[in-house]
């Protein structure tokens, strides 16, 4: 058989085909990986008031995993290193990587990794390729090359399917179910030349899926167009956390119930329905004028922990305790993301799991 590497090079297989699969996030991971933030135009006026707890976010994860953060040059690694200390975070858990990038958000310009437990290789990659959302931000030429610096450092393969993909865009539940939104991956801002029934192929040869599950639109402020990590994720194989809106006179009521409704009639890979559990959404976080999409979906699943944005909101205790009741394994740690989510993402979608394989 050909070299794996010669095969994901020239397209000759995809990962599906030689047995390669996307762990859900809540299965065993080898690291976490970030890039460290330094776009001002992110966070216009506010970049210097994220880095506290952006470096607690580092901290809860760092002190029983390891992480991987990508940084431009020293200069940028002596900065971050001296957020970090002050954060009392376990550096010894910590890698920095000179992979220059644009922006911040690993969850979309990172790799998405792939695993298959009985291939010589036993971790590989995905290379999608990465527009800033739709050209909304260039440059994200930087951006772009992050996975295949990646590959190259972990010397594993790297497939490259050449279309438009997102990691926010996509959720898991490690059992063959992939769940996603029309308003992001059907939108002409990514794919334009390709229809859902193409894109769900290039789903399943490339994440190693069967069964593709889809909502309607994402939430008011969310300038990705409708990424499913800040709507509804999965927290086991057949049970999902789904935010609502129960203010009626809120914009995002009437799209939660629908995408709600949907995930009612919605079945697994095995024909079982899904478990849904309600999540309530902070009140509206307002900062010049702008709503933010704040909303407590945004969480990072880690090995021991899972990071939860808070919003100095009534709700915030709430959403911590119905995510520690799902996560009875995990310490449930809240956040304040007031800060982070002036850049329109948050904890999950700033980081990318690395999966563990034996």
């Amino acid at each position: 058989m050909r070299d794996v590497f010669e095969l994901a090079r020239s397209g000759a297989a995809t990962p599906a085909e030689l047995g390669y699969y996307f762990p859900a996030e809540f299965a065993p991971q080898e690291s976490m990986w970030l890039s460290w933030p330094h776009k001002e135009e992110s966070w216009p006026g506010k970049i210097d008031t994220i880095y506290a707890p952006y470096s607690q976010f580092v901290k809860e994860l760092a002190a029983s995993q390891k992480v991987n953060i990508n940084v431009a040059d020293s200069e940028m690694k002596a900065f971050a290193l001296k957020h970090l200390k002050e954060a009392g975070v376990k550096l010894s858990n910590v890698t920095f990587h000179l992979f220059p990038t644009n922006d911040a958000w690993c969850r979309d310009h990172g790799p998405a990794f792939l695993i298959n437990p009985e291939a010589e290789y036993k971790k590989a990659l995905v290379k999608w390729e990465y527009n800033a959302w739709g050209e909304k931000y260039p440059p994200h030429d930087l951006d772009n090359m992050i996975p295949l610096h990646i590959a190259t450092h972990l010397g594993i393969p790297s497939f490259r399917p050449g279309i438009v993909m997102e990691g926010g865009s996509v959720e898991f539940n490690g059992k063959g179910t992939l769940l996603t939104s029309k308003a992001c991956l059907l939108n002409e801002n990514r794919n334009p030349t390709l229809n859902q029934s193409q894109i769900e192929k290039y789903l399943r040869d490339y994440y190693g899926v069967n069964h593709i599950l889809w909502v309607g639109d994402g939430i008011i402020g969310d300038d990705t167009d409708g990424h499913i990590d800040d709507i509804t994720r999965f927290v086991n194989a057949d049970t999902v956390v789904t935010v609502i809106e129960k203010n009626k006179s809120d914009e995002n009521h009437e799209i939660l119930e629908e995408n709600l409704k949907l995930l009612k009639k919605m079945r697994l890979e095995d024909g079982k329905q899904l478990n849904i559990v309600e999540l309530p959404m902070p009140g509206m976080v307002i900062w010049e004028e702008q709503r933010l999409p704040a909303s407590y979906a945004n969480f990072y699943i880690g090995n021991e922990v899972v990071v939860v944005p808070t919003f100095r909101d009534k709700n915030d205790q709430k959403a911590l305790d119905i995510l520690s009741d799902c996560f009875k394994d995990r310490k449930v740690v809240g956040i304040d993301s007031t800060d982070i989510i002036w850049g329109l993402g948050s904890f999950h979608c700033l980081s990318q799991q690395e999966p563990f394989v034996e």
